[in-house]
């Protein structure tokens, strides 16, 4: 039997205020085929998934905290309870809105690395209106800085 324990899961911080820790794929000792699975936490005020998109779909599942999904031309509020489904291609982005830390679990399949991990550490993450769809109206701003 293998087991991924969320408390010895180091993890990686990211640019955008966000610690992400692979469950199911990446460093993890689960590996699968057909999908990844991940806890994300983002700091308060303004930690961010930023703008991106992947071949993948994908499941964002609020676990604690609230804040604004981005997704296509659409924004909303989204809070602790609730899923949203982000299909394959569409660009979409996470922002806790919150003063507390926002956890999220993320699932996507089929499993592999998504490239905007790797665009955001080294600072080549398309950039809303430009390289990229405009952010929704009102969104809060992309996050594309380098550490």
């Amino acid at each position: 039997m293998i087991i991924a324990d969320l408390a010895e899961i180091a993890g990686r911080t990211y640019p955008a205020r966000r610690k992400t820790q692979n469950l199911v794929g990446g460093a993890s000792p689960i590996q699968a085929t057909n999908f990844s699975l991940g806890h994300v936490t983002l700091e308060p005020n303004g930690g961010q998934v930023p703008w991106h998109n992947q071949e993948q779909e994908e499941i964002y599942f609020i676990v604690e905290g609230s804040g604004e999904m981005c997704l296509g031309e659409e924004r909303r509020a989204v809070k602790a309870g609730q899923a949203v489904y982000i299909p394959h291609q569409v660009f979409h982005q996470l922002t806790n809105t919150g003063d507390t830390p926002m956890r999220m679990i993320y699932c996507y399949g089929p499993a592999g690395d998504v490239a905007h991990w790797r665009q955001e550490l080294d600072g080549t993450l398309p950039r809303a209106g430009q390289e990229a769809p405009q952010l929704p109206e009102g969104a809060a701003p992309q996050h594309t800085e380098k550490p």
